[in-house]
């Protein structure tokens, strides 16, 4: 070894030493905060989400932004352990995609609650059985997660912060010749979104063949027990159900991705780049959704999504999913909430949080 090296390693070495230490420090930082807090509370959404956007302001490189994102979260999470355990439920088994995105969120330091449901996430939440829940609501490709949707407007519960997650799908199988494959399990939303690789790539297999799964994960796990089928998951399922990857990114859109909300019962505070949820309904007569909305437009508030679903209280009557930019405590967003209600038939606030 160069004395050159040696020297190298040497400072590596020392500051190794000092990272642990100031870690150690931050921690008993985060211990003393809970104890002066005694509320219970440990997950401040807009606390971290200012966290990481001054951490990435700072960076120097030559780590990304995305990486040091990412190694924050996993330093936040387990000093928020050391606080208090904290519990996420999420629509399992193991190697789903919402289980993904419950540890970008939240870090590997939470103990993970794996549903069987959506509705199950919904119910675990509400019953105090986890401290918090992260479902799907829509994804770039094939829209709204219609379930999610309809158990937000009929939930006590808040959404407290969202995740966007870069959705790559594998086709995993027991062997990799694919002439051998004569069926697929999937989740619907997945195969909808790789319905032309399905259709170039297999063209041997009828939409019959392609089979609905509770999960991705639990896909992965029939095809482990079937050696002519195969499914479309992550490939941390295809580790986990000890299958081989037959083919990778197989999305039909390389940019194909799925927002997430974090739902609990917290109020969330101001973190200076919020996004504010709304369930709105008007009476069916000319121009009501025109009128209805006037009030964003008056007090200068930008709507970013705009979805209706079925409000299943009478036949061709729809409720509006609305999100929009700023939080409920900002001053024109309070405006336009009063002009709103207003105008509305119905308004559920599902809560303001932390945009992505």
């Amino acid at each position: 070894m160069s004395e050159q090296l040696k020297q190298l390693r040497d400072q590596i070495d020392a500051i190794d030493s000092e990272l642990l230490k100031l870690i150690s420090t931050r921690a008993r930082l985060a211990q003393q905060i809970g104890e002066i807090k005694k509320s219970g509370i440990v997950y401040r959404p807009e606390r971290e989400a200012q966290i990481l956007a001054r951490i990435q302001q700072e960076n120097p490189g030559p780590i990304s932004n995305a990486h040091v994102q990412r190694l924050f979260t996993e330093i936040m999470s387990l000093c928020r352990a050391l606080e208090k355990p904290m519990s996420v439920a999420y629509l399992g088994p193991n190697g789903t995609f919402s289980e993904e995105a419950a540890l970008k969120r939240f870090g590997n330091a939470i103990t993970t609650v794996a549903c069987d449901s959506i509705d199950e996430v919904f119910r675990t939440v509400e019953s105090d059985a986890a401290n918090y829940g992260v479902v799907p609501v829509e994804n770039s490709s094939e829209g709204a997660v219609s379930r999610s949707m309809d158990l937000l407007l009929q939930t006590p519960l808040l959404i407290c912060g969202e995740i966007q997650l870069p959705v790559h799908q594998f086709l995993m199988a027991q062997q990799t010749e694919l002439s051998q494959i004569n069926k697929v399990y999937s989740h619907p939303q997945s195969l909808a979104q790789c319905h032309r690789w399905l259709r170039t790539n297999l063209p041997h297999i009828s939409s019959a063949a392609l089979i609905n799964a509770a999960s991705n994960a639990d896909a992965a796990r029939q095809a482990a027990t079937d050696k002519q089928a195969a499914a479309i998951a992550s490939r941390r399922a295809a580790e986990l159900f000890g299958l081989t990857v037959c083919a990778e990114n197989i999305e039909d859109d390389p940019k194909n991705t799925t927002r997430f909300v974090v739902i609990g019962k917290q109020v969330v505070s101001v973190s200076g780049k919020d996004k504010t949820s709304l369930i709105l309904s008007t009476n069916n007569r000319s121009g009501a959704i025109y009128r209805l909305l006037e009030p964003l437009a008056q007090h200068g508030v930008s709507m970013s999504r705009l979805e209706s679903r079925p409000s299943r209280t009478g036949l061709w009557q729809y409720v509006f999913f609305i999100d929009i930019e700023g939080h409920q405590e900002d001053v024109n967003v309070a405006a336009a909430l009063e002009g709103l209600r207003e105008k509305a038939a119905f308004l559920k606030i599902l809560g303001s949080y932390p945009a992505t």
